[in-house]
């Protein structure tokens, strides 16, 4: 709350050389003898106000898409724009000290968009630092106003750097804002943008997985709320009750990209993916792996899980090779070995927009259950 400022009229030209540009032709003067500025609980302020804090101060159809920068290039060199971006990740906070022994920090921030797959954000000052913490990576969208863009010579590529105009509207309440939204999450599903240091495979230490569950108590734990960044591990003593591995090969057998992971449609095909090419020109190899679903069910209920990749290899003791090779009567033999069998199974759960539970279920590990060990597990559960 701001008591006694004083109201001018803006000389647009002079103040918004450097400072933010606002639609308002009046501005607040502060005075320390006369004014003063207090934040106010939430409880004193005007819920319709809230809703501001997610529209833009400028023209929300008024701005640059990564794909428009990267197009026009070095004619966009030192030019202030805005611009409307999906938060791809946001880097560490590095601290530095200038010549003259000034201390600062800075903080780089990956975007993308539907057509550049990263792009650089410099933020230097400490309030858009502070800002980016709250960005949540490939579930965030930005759109923000008066933005620098440069030619970073080093890293052969243009830039866009924070300065004193820009404000950051984050998850701006526009239909392009919630497209690009939209489009992220749909990234996410899909499995683009592994991260260099990522591996496609599920990695997970079992002997960390302890907590054990039974199906009801998965979907209410997932009813709680589930964030992709901290998953739920869990383990389950079931019997699986639906095991596709005699269905059709195209409908197990799956061709991913060994960099994006999206699934190519015919071996000898390449990834069509345009922001996987953009990645990378180098050649991608194609890799072929089991991609089952898998339904389990106890006294509960029943779930429907995805095992696929080494993990149903080593399930099935079976490589994909192998796999192929098989008889259907040899098929029907291994589906046997596990269809209505009470097994141990390590589960990763991940929030799941298109999917109707809302919930991803990957199976980690799958083995048949030690009948003592599964009765000793469910009487724990019972006494707890």
């Amino acid at each position: 709350m701001i008591e006694n400022p004083l109201v001018q009229t803006k000389d647009v030209e002079r103040e918004e050389k450097y400072n933010p540009s606002t639609p308002s032709y009046y501005r607040l003067l502060i005075s320390e003898v006369h004014s003063s500025v207090k934040i106010c609980s939430n409880q004193e302020v005007d819920s319709s106000l809230f809703s501001l804090v997610h529209i833009p101060t400028k023209d929300p159809q008024d701005y640059y898409s990564l794909g428009d920068i990267v197009a026009n290039g070095q004619s966009l060199n030192g030019k202030i724009i805005n611009v409307l971006a999906a938060v791809r990740s946001v880097g560490e906070i590095k601290s530095f000290t200038t010549a003259d022994r000034r201390k600062g920090q800075r903080c780089e921030v990956k975007l993308f968009d539907d057509l550049v797959t990263s792009f650089g954000m410099i933020c230097w000052n400490n309030e858009s630092i502070q800002v980016a913490q709250s960005w949540r990576s490939k579930e965030t969208v930005i759109f923000a106003s008066d933005i620098r863009i440069n030619y970073d010579s080093f890293r052969n590529t243009m830039v866009a750097t924070v300065i004193s105009k820009t404000i950051l509207t984050t998850n701006p309440d526009t239909p392009e804002a919630q497209g690009l939204l939209n489009y992220a999450r749909d990234c996410i599903e899909i499995g683009l943008f592994y991260e260099e240091n990522e591996q496609p495979k599920i990695s997970v230490n079992l002997e960390n997985i302890i907590d054990v569950y039974t199906v009801r108590q998965i979907k209410q734990r997932a009813s709680l709320g589930l964030e992709r960044s901290d998953p739920l591990f869990g383990i389950v003593y079931t019997y699986i009750s639906k095991l596709n591995i005699d269905s059709d090969v195209s409908k197990i057998i799956r061709n991913r990209c060994s960099q994006c992971h999206y699934l190519v449609p015919d071996l000898t095909d390449v990834c069509t993916s345009s922001f996987c090419n953009e990645m990378s020109s180098e050649p991608k190899s194609v890799v072929t792996c089991l991609d089952l679903s898998v339904d389990i069910t106890d006294h509960t209920g029943s779930l429907s899980c995805n095992l696929s990749g080494s993990v149903a290899e080593e399930t099935f003791a079976c490589t994909v090779d192998h796999f192929l090779h098989l008889t259907e009567d040899q098929k029907t033999t291994l589906k046997w070995n596990y269809l209505l069998e009470r097994c141990k199974i390590y589960l990763k759960i991940t929030p799941s927009a298109s999917s109707r539970s809302g919930m991803r279920i990957s199976v980690v590990s799958c083995k048949i259950a030690d009948p003592i060990e599964a009765s000793n597990s469910w009487c724990r559960r019972e006494n707890n």
